[in-house]
């Protein structure tokens, strides 16, 4: 049997389409989740339904944001799940999340996210950050390293600055390959993010601050003085308190956000 095809549903490669199907492993994304009738519940990518059918089973209502239009067909006539979901065929990286928001209820987000595709569409939900609850998102291991590590070590980057920026990240559960079908190259892990409240965020702007990430992490071996040297003179660096000597990996979250209000304040 060819493992390309599961359920009857051939995986598309430009979809980034892995099919989950370990049952042990999705109870316990189902309860990370925890999901309860009335809960503002939204997936991105349910492909075959293999966490939204567990899922649906807990509540009363579910909206489902799928790329695939055969994956989207499929479920809009569920014989199961058809009456519980909402389903928006279309890109989830265009989507106004902000428009779910109902009853003032924020959502909770879930999804296996294609991993081609899965840090545009985590700044993507970024911006919503104050209509989410929590996510929890099945990413390929390496992602999941990078959004939780720390500074001074090889992993910390601009995605672990702009994830621990706006949310409280921490790993829940690691995939092996074998779990999905086809199964991919690498390893998978599922990862909890809470966001954090407005007046925890204090960048004066989120671009500003992705910009100083870029700049200072383009070239990860240069020493702050050259990486910044787009944005600060070396005097100016030092009169933040700054080492020239530094590398970004060696900046803490709160440096970042002071470069960028910095910036900000002195240069806009």
């Amino acid at each position: 049997m060819n493992d390309k095809v599961h359920l009857g549903h051939r995986a598309r490669k430009r979809f980034g389409q892995n099919f989950l199907h370990d049952t042990s492993i999705i109870d316990k994304i189902v309860t990370a989740i925890d999901p309860k009738p009335g809960d503002n519940l939204v997936e991105i990518g349910p492909g075959l339904g293999a966490i939204t059918e567990p899922v649906a089973d807990l509540t009363d209502h579910l909206t489902v944001v799928e790329l695939d239009k055969d994956l989207a067909h499929r479920l809009i006539h569920h014989p199961f799940l058809a009456s519980k979901l909402t389903v928006h065929q279309g890109d989830a990286m265009q989507f106004d999340f902000a428009s779910l928001i109902t009853d003032e209820r924020k959502l909770k987000v879930f999804g296996n996210l294609p991993y081609n595709v899965s840090t545009p569409l985590l700044f993507h939900l970024f911006e919503f950050y104050q209509n989410i609850e929590h996510m929890h998102f099945m990413l390929q291991k390496e992602v999941v390293k990078r959004m939780v590590a720390s500074p001074g070590t090889k992993a910390f980057g601009r995605l672990s600055v702009m994830t621990q920026y706006y949310c409280h990240a921490m790993p829940v559960i690691d995939v092996p390959p074998e779990c999905f079908k086809p199964a991919p190259k690498v390893d998978s892990a599922v990862i909890r993010l809470i966001p954090k409240t407005p007046d925890q965020l204090k960048a004066k702007s989120t671009k500003l601050l992705n910009t100083v990430c870029l700049e200072a992490f383009n070239q990860r071996r240069k020493t702050i003085r050259n990486s910044l040297s787009n944005l600060l003179t070396p005097e100016e660096i030092e009169n933040l308190g700054l080492d020239l000597k530094l590398r970004a990996e060696n900046l803490s979250l709160d440096t970042f956000v002071k470069i960028a209000n910095w910036i900000y304040d002195n240069k806009q």
